[in-house]
């Protein structure tokens, strides 16, 4: 890995964007950590930055050499917003992106898949890094820890439909490779857990490793669609209640080799990540 250059981390105070900022600083290398408030982050420097107010961007663009981008949440249309941006940031010099999308967005596919689809075009060097969903969703601020902590029960619309949950430390660690390495991937990056679980196993290995009854309420398609409508944008509500049914349907029961391939470690296992968390809090 080379350590030269600046990174600028946006949304630095996010799941894997704190988490990759921690382990580029560790590695040596500068980074520019950025977020709508500026907040101080350990070993980088804080810029303000919001997708929404192109004023914040050329200081933030200001001496960097490549980025790790996470798209502006909620967003169903982050193109608009991001190719723009995109373009600027090309122009000041940067040469590498690393994009944040999903295992559930195909390259040219709604939300960020079209800004997967132009990466190529306007960087030499790039990578998409599509995970499946975050093991954090469980122990974090997501809405599933929420009512995890409050009521013991996780609502979704998967069914059965098992997933390669992926822990946010090996995501970044990915990233972090990815923005470093001499030669950066230059395709799409399928990252998941070792093994494919149900929210039925999610809920019975919270309430083992915890000691708290958790269970798994299935909805429909109709009903998740509409809980989630309360909390953002109806075409975003769809879409993640879209999300949860193809899980249902299988769409994301497979198991990847990319964390172990790229970092030359094993990805970590809900059950080991869960009793890490016990055990830091007690």
């Amino acid at each position: 890995m080379t350590t030269a250059g600046t990174t600028l981390v946006i949304g630095a105070t996010g799941t894997t964007g704190s988490r990759t900022v921690a382990q580029l600083t560790a590695a040596g290398h500068r980074v520019k950590a950025a977020s709508r408030r500026a907040t101080p982050v350990a070993g980088a420097e804080p810029v303000p930055f919001d997708w929404y107010d192109p004023a914040t961007h050329a200081a933030a663009l200001d001496g960097v050499d490549r980025v790790y981008l996470i798209p502006p949440v909620g967003d169903s249309d982050a193109a608009v917003t991001m190719l723009p941006f995109l373009h600027q940031a090309r122009m000041a010099g940067v040469h590498r992106a690393v994009l944040l999308s999903s295992s559930a967005i195909p390259e040219g596919g709604p939300v960020v898949g079209t800004v997967h689809q132009a990466l190529p075009d306007l960087f030499e060097q790039w990578a998409v890094l599509r995970p499946s969903w975050f093991m954090q969703n469980f122990t974090g601020t997501h809405a599933h820890a929420r009512s995890i902590r409050d009521e013991g029960i996780i609502r979704t619309a998967t069914g059965s439909g098992r997933i390669g949950f992926v822990d946010a430390e090996d995501i970044a660690a990915v990233a972090v490779r990815a923005l470093l390495d001499e030669q950066a991937p230059r395709t799409d990056l399928v990252l998941t857990g070792p093994e494919a679980l149900g929210h039925d196993d999610i809920a019975a290995i919270l309430t083992e490793i915890t000691g708290r009854s958790v269970v798994h309420r299935r909805l429909s398609y109709e009903q998740m669609r509409d809980r989630l409508t309360a909390q953002m944008p109806v075409e975003f509500a769809a879409m993640l209640a879209g999300a949860d049914r193809a899980i249902a349907e299988g769409a994301e029961d497979r198991i990847t080799d990319t964390v172990q391939r790229l970092t030359g470690r094993p990805p970590r296992t809900f059950r080991a990540l869960l009793e890490r968390e016990v055990r830091c809090s007690s």
